[in-house]
């Protein structure tokens, strides 16, 4: 069954759109990514707080619109478009999810509403020494103390990092795994800013040394899957966005070039190309926006009573995320080739997208591993609901 957007989610679709290519031109991008921070806190105070983007998924009594994950893969699909640098991803998909599937309502009282106003910014931080988001090997390690814990060791890669207020801390204590939130300008906090292929999305190492922590009260294992789940899904419809820009700008520049006497666009090679591109990302698309379907139709979302199983909601994010990156990468070399000389050059604006691609594809996981991922999923499924998916 195709997948449709309802009327209004193609009007705020088109909102954002415009938004974004007002606010963050190739030019605006080249700027930022020469920055320490990477994003304007200007534009990122009217996204948050005229827009409402970073609290569309959010519930209406913690400040956010009520909506969902379709409308959280729309922003991230029109910020992969203009390459919007800025800490959306980090603070308003990783950190705001796990306040809200971890948090008492304390917990979520206090910091949640700041998140979703982009007041605070906050950012999730949980691969270690092989850059993944699994619970296998975590050494970071908090201890009980009387008001709260001591957390001891080393996390990397973390987004936006450098950026955030709040760092919400995948780490083993005496429950086993659990979600814990530190003041970044806590004592023994240390981040250190990464040099990485892409400057759109700043990258750090953060080391604690007996720093203190409070443990989200609902955190359980289980639900760093879950939040896997999500961060696939809203980078898989951001790859989707960029794939569409980078196809786009083949298209066009295809269009201009002429050799004897014609548009090289209407070589018959160059069609099979485009065509086959289009097919490919046409097909990321409808696995992006089924994840977010799926998602939305789960038990954090749902309050139907046959909500989507967390093994349904791992098999379409993992499915989404696998296939984007494929046709990610591959479009941007693509739209490289195609550009001729020029598409190797640092004034071309390609090679923007061609950062983010490659360094989406290893994010959360490479395609093979989310394939994996994916089986063991449907393999864990009972075989009615594995024939209806």
């Amino acid at each position: 069954m195709a997948f449709i957007f309802t009327e209004d989610q193609e009007q705020f679709r088109q909102s954002v759109s415009r938004f974004l290519k007002d606010k963050s031109s190739t030019g605006e991008v080249r700027s930022l990514m020469a920055t320490d921070s990477g994003f304007d806190p200007n534009v990122w105070k009217q996204l948050s707080q005229q827009l409402g983007m970073t609290g569309v998924h959010m519930p209406e009594d913690l400040g956010g619109a009520g909506f969902g994950p379709v409308e959280m893969a729309i922003v991230s699909e029109e910020m992969g478009k203009s390459l919007y640098c800025g800490p959306y991803f980090a603070s308003a998909v990783c950190a705001a999810n796990a306040l809200r599937l971890a948090g008492d309502e304390l917990q979520q009282e206090t910091l949640l509403p700041e998140i979703i106003s982009g007041e605070r910014l906050a950012c999730f931080a949980v691969s270690e020494s092989h850059g993944v988001w699994t619970d296998e090997n975590f050494t970071t390690r908090a201890t009980k103390i009387d008001h709260g814990h001591l957390l001891n060791g080393h996390k990397r890669f973390v987004v936006d990092a450098i950026n955030a207020h709040t760092l919400i801390v995948a780490a083993c204590d005496e429950h086993g795994i659990g979600f814990f939130v530190v003041d970044a300008a806590a004592h023994g906090v240390s981040i250190t800013a990464l040099d990485s292929m892409d400057p759109t999305r700043k990258l750090a190492d953060v080391q604690f040394i007996d720093s203190p922590a409070q443990r989200l009260t609902n955190s359980k294992p289980a639900q760093l899957r879950l939040l896997v789940d999500i961060a696939s899904t809203a980078l898989a419809n951001e790859m989707v966005g960029g794939a569409q820009t980078l196809l786009d700008s083949a298209l066009s520049y295809t269009q201009l070039r002429f050799q004897f006497g014609r548009s090289i666009a209407s070589f018959q090679a160059i069609k099979h190309r485009l065509a086959d591109l289009l097919l490919e990302l046409e097909l990321a698309k409808s696995a992006a926006y089924q994840a977010a379907q799926t998602l939305a139709n789960s038990a954090l979302w749902s309050t139907n009573e046959h909500a989507t199983n967390a093994e349904q909601v791992t098999e379409h994010a993992s499915l989404a995320k696998a296939a984007a990156s494929d046709v990610y990468l591959h479009t941007a070399l693509e739209c490289i080739q195609m550009h001729g000389g020029i598409g190797f050059t640092w004034e071309n604006d390609t090679h923007l997208w061609f950062k983010r691609a490659k360094s989406s594809e290893v994010f959360l996981g490479t395609p093979a591993e989310h394939r994996e991922r994916m089986l063991t999923a449907l393999c864990a499924q009972p075989n009615n609901q594995r024939n209806s998916a």
